[in-house]
């Protein structure tokens, strides 16, 4: 059986102190990089800019954001749908005026240390939080809730 799929961008933000802004939407539980479904005619990285400065006021050019490329895992919030991911990478050296906004109830710099406390979806711990702490630590740290 195959699942539905849905089509997002999704963005790893990062910070000089190696830690990943995540953020839960409201009525849901599992944290998740920011980032969101196309608008008709957008491109991937049109996308996740739109998103980032619906969500959380961060104004981004699209070709600053750095492509990781299509990732595909279970949805988070949607039983029985996958989500398809077109992938990218920003780096926030000043992390002020960064606000949850529109759908996001959260918005959280987390470390390593903090997966283990916290509902993760799928696209993260699996394809993007590796990229910032290696395979091994999240892995660890996916044991750790077990």
């Amino acid at each position: 059986m195959t699942s539905d799929i849905i089509r997002v961008s999704a963005v790893l933000i990062t910070d000089a102190a190696g830690r990943a802004l995540m953020v839960r939407k409201h009525g849901t539980a599992a944290f998740m990089q920011p980032g969101g479904k196309p608008e008709a005619g957008e491109t991937p990285a049109q996308t996740a800019a739109r998103e980032l400065a619906e969500e959380l006021g961060i104004i981004v050019d699209p070709g600053e954001l750095a492509p990781l490329g299509t990732h595909r895992t279970a949805a988070a919030n949607e039983h029985g749908f996958d989500v398809v991911a077109d992938c990218f990478a920003l780096t926030i050296a000043d992390p002020t005026g960064i606000a949850a906004a529109a759908e996001i109830a959260e918005a959280r710099w987390l470390t390593l240390q903090d997966l283990a406390t916290l509902t993760i979806a799928p696209l993260s711990m699996k394809a993007l939080l590796p990229l910032v702490w290696g395979e091994a630590p999240v892995s660890a740290a996916l044991l750790a809730r077990d």
